[in-house]
């Protein structure tokens, strides 16, 4: 099993979303975990308020000290990078702990609703491709997807056919395995899976539910890496990722104050999963 893994991604003082929702989802799940923010940000940014501080020297000196110490990761899992700086660094970073088999967990957060967020330019775009190359695993949603690949940019809507294009793309970019999150087809809602180990690709349907929270990608990628991390198929592994988030949500969907995301700590049940392959 492997069990030592690295979370890089942003601290919110308040909300649960990024490290915040990551890390009782992992640690739920039996993993051991080290954090490396990329940026502290006073709250979630769905208040309309905040304030962010980027931590790349910090990141920096922390990386120097753990190889001091002789920390070594079975697994590194990216989301939230706050720079160009960034992510060459954590770019070289991976690469170093590649050579040492580390599993690599990209979730490429860029964009979302066919449009970059909001500070994140084209050149970026081109550095994360180089991050993706590095990936045992991309999640991207289907705008990031659209964004590295360089296909059906501002369309809502795509066929199956493209669909295929697009996974045919990421893996040209030296991606192993592709989760693509939120896929709006002719037929309905998808997530969309590419799994090298069996070279097949899967859809998988959904239902969108009229509630918002912040924070329920990040708790899709926690709950699929650690389901991977303890031997599930990959497939199997964001089914369980799809129906965690869908019971979080219809458990929370009363709550007054949304923009603070789940309170993942009160619905840890919801993360109990069978440990053997159904």
């Amino acid at each position: 099993m492997k069990d030592q893994i690295l979370l890089i991604n942003d601290l919110a003082g308040y909300g649960k979303v990024a490290l915040s929702a990551m890390l009782p989802v992992m640690t739920h799940a039996g993993l051991n975990l080290y954090n490396l923010p990329t940026a502290l940000v006073s709250n979630t940014l769905d208040y309309g308020k905040f304030e962010i501080l980027e931590t790349t020297e910090y990141m920096r000196k922390t990386m120097k000290v753990w190889e001091e110490l002789g920390f070594s990761f079975d697994a590194v899992c990216t989301g939230f990078i706050a720079s160009e700086e960034q992510v060459k660094l954590i770019s070289d970073y991976l690469r170093d702990q590649k050579e040492n088999g580390t599993w690599i967990f990209v979730d490429p957060i860029m964009g979302d609703e066919g449009k970059l967020y909001n500070g994140i330019e084209g050149k970026t775009v081109g550095y994360m491709r180089d991050l993706c190359s590095l990936a045992d695993v991309i999640v991207p949603n289907l705008t990031e997807a659209r964004f590295l690949a360089e296909m059906y940019q501002g369309k809502e809507v795509i066929t199956e056919g493209e669909s295929r294009e697009l996974l045919k793309k990421l893996r040209k970019l030296g991606a192993k395995s592709i989760v693509i999150t939120s896929v709006k087809t002719e037929a309905g809602d998808f997530v969309l899976i590419y799994d090298h180990q069996t070279d097949t690709v899967s859809e998988l349907p959904f239902e969108q539910i009229p509630v918002r929270f912040p924070g329920t990608g990040d708790i899709f990628s926690a709950v699929l890496a650690s389901q991977v991390l303890n031997g599930t198929q990959l497939d199997k592994a964001a089914e369980r990722a799809m129906t965690a988030v869908r019971e979080l949500i219809l458990l929370n969907r009363e709550t007054a104050d949304k923009f603070k995301g789940i309170p993942i700590e009160k619905n840890l049940e919801v993360l109990n999963f069978e440990t053997s392959e159904d």
